[in-house]
Order: C-alpha cells, then structure tokens, then sequence
C-alpha cells in the first residue's frame, strides 16, 4: 500500500475496463458517491462512447478518462500513476471469439492483466480483478439430472447452496485458460510482492447498459430479440442453468471488496445471484415471453465448447467475508432490465430509423 503520508483524498480510483456495461455501472456508483473516477479503456468495442458520454453528462469532471490498450505497457504504467486503487475489467470476453482467435485472447487477458499488476505494484495499490466462472471448467465432475426445464446437481449440497471456491480450477477453452492464468496472476502478487489484490469469479452478470450479443450479455440479448422480434439461437436444449445477477449487486460486491483489501488480500470469491436467482435458459425465455407478451421463435443449435450444465455460485464466502448479499431478485431484474432497453436502445433506433425514411 501507498506510504501513509501521501495524499489519497484527490487522487481517482482507476477502472480498467471502465466504459463497459460493468465498468459503467461501477463508474457510476464511485463517482455519485464523490469518489473521482479516472476510466482506462481502448474504446474498442462498440457502443462505449455511449457509456462515456453519460457518464461525463452526469458526473463533469470528476470523471477522466485514458485512451489507452492494457496490452501497451508502458502508456498503462503512465496511465496508471496518479490512481490510488484499480479494478481491472477489461477482457477479452466471448468464449467464441477466443476460439476464433486465441493469440489475441491471451494477448488482452493474461498479457494485459500481467501490465495491470506490474503498474499497480509500482505504484503500490491495490488491484480487484474480474475474472469469471469458465476458470472451474465445464464441471464434468458434478453429475446432473433432469428435469422438467432444467438440470439440477444430483448432489444435494450443490442443489441447495451451488458450486463454491473449492470444486478446483479446470481451465477450458482459450478463454477459460486465459481468465484462468490471469486469475492466478492476481492472486499470486499478494502472495509473491504483498499487493493488495482479490478476485470476483463472476456468474451472469445483467442490467441497464448491458449490450447485450450472443456472445456475452445474453440476458440483455434475449431480451432485445423478443422485443424485436428476432428469432433467437439457443446452444443445447436450453435447460442449462445459470444464476444470474443485477449488475447493482455486482457493483455492490466489487465496492466491498474494494474497501475490506486489507482482509480479504489474496482470496477469490464466487460472485452470483446463488440459488434464489437460478434460472434456466428455459424457464428465462417463458418468463420474457410472459413479460413482453410476445411469443418467441427460438431455434436450437448444438451446445458450445465447454458449456457447463449447471452453474450456481455458492455465495457463502463472500456473504460471510463481508456481508455482501444479492437483493435483486431474478425476475424483477429483468423486468428492469426490459424497460431500460425499451428506452435506451430500442426506442433511439426506431426514431432514428423513422428520420432516415
């Protein structure tokens, strides 16, 4: 940690990542809470402009912002100065695209990650990492039953409470090794230098800002098609399970983390909406149907490359550590959710459409 005499009052907390759908959201939470927020981000992905422009409307500034790529690290380093704590979200995030192109996914997630960690310990700050629930691998090891919409553990104690910290890593696709080699990084620098560091493994995170591909965001992608009308693709026979989370939620858990660094050094912690927000992909679609009031037209295609059929995070750890829990539940998130796309994203392009014609 920084020495105890330097002024930490003004200086920004870093968000690596920061005008993604998470990154956003937690810009959002730091600097409403009068906390100046400097974002570290390539801009590469489309539609983070948008997620700047609110955030620099809303907040002036309080906000900076570095148009920097984490994989250039001498320019992160420089970026990264004047910032008294990081949280590193930016990745390379589809287990497709890094089926596609490996050499690029490890290239952003375990390079980039490398760069995060070698500026935070020069300039002696804490680092929280996102890393994700693909480093536990597609859990051949958990057998799964069937039912009606959905699989469910034949083990009781995951049924009840889901699958926590110590089921073991088992990294699958380019993705799930990169995440994985990245996750190990972070927790290693408390261990090899002393730096303050945590990692979040995260479930299905959703919520307003969300982008919502079929890649990553498939909540919010779900929800676009029915509203749309487009039909949707589901991989397998959409009774995979997932816990799913409001991004408040999340925001909340990496805040906590953020300030508990000194107890939680070290440790990586499940983060998802457990099992009072698991859903299957089955039950979810029926529910937005019910919502919209739209049937949807959903195609099936062949399950995707290390797709686990059940995941619910056991929370327990993080719940204990420090109090965290999730509040919002599945449903009304969703509906959420569904309003917020209807406003910000269907809406302008229905406007702008009619102004073309």
């Amino acid at each position: 940690m920084r020495q105890p005499h330097r002024e930490l009052r003004n200086q920004p907390v870093a968000i690596v990542g920061g005008s993604g759908f998470i990154g956003s959201n937690l810009a959002d939470s730091l600097l409403s809470d009068g906390e100046p927020v400097l974002v570290i981000d390539n801009l590469s992905r489309p539609g983070v402009e948008q997620n700047l422009q609110w955030l620099a409307q809303k907040h002036g500034s309080r906000l900076s912002v570095e148009t920097v790529d984490i994989r250039d690290q001498n320019n992160l380093v420089s970026a990264l100065a004047p910032a008294k704590a990081i949280f590193h979200l930016a990745a390379q995030t589809a287990v497709t695209t890094s089926l596609l192109d490996p050499t690029e996914d490890l290239d952003i997630n375990v390079k980039g990650t490398f760069n995060v960690l070698e500026a935070a310990r020069l300039a002696s700050v804490p680092v929280v990492f996102a890393s994700t629930n693909k480093v536990y691998g597609s859990l051949p090891q958990i057998a799964v039953r069937e039912a009606d919409d959905r699989y469910e553990p034949s083990d009781e104690a995951i049924r009840a409470n889901g699958v926590d910290e110590t089921i073991g890593l088992n990294f699958c696709t380019p993705y799930g090794c990169s995440k994985g080699a990245a996750d190990q990084y972070v927790l290693d620098y408390a261990k090899s230098y002393d730096l303050p560091t945590a990692v979040l493994r995260m479930s299905c995170i959703y919520g307003p800002r969300q982008f919502g591909t079929e890649d990553q965001g498939w909540v919010a992608h779900f929800l676009l098609s029915a509203l749309s009308g487009r039909p949707i693709t589901v991989y397998g026979d959409g009774k995979q399970v997932r816990d799913i989370l409001h991004v408040s939620d999340a925001v909340a858990a990496y805040r906590n983390v953020m300030v508990r660094i000194a107890d939680v050094k070290g440790q990586a912690f499940n983060l998802g909406g457990g099992p009072r927000n698991a859903v299957s992909l089955r039950t979810l679609l029926s529910e937005i149907a019910a919502m919209t009031g739209r049937e949807t037209v959903v195609r099936h295609d062949l399950q995707r490359t290390g797709d686990q059929p059940f995941f619910v995070a056991d929370t327990r750890k993080i719940e204990r550590a420090l109090g965290w829990r999730a509040h919002v539940a599945w449903r009304e998130g969703v509906c959420d959710l569904a309003g917020w796309l209807l406003r910000h994203r269907l809406q302008p392009s229905l406007e702008a459409a009619r102004h073309v014609a």
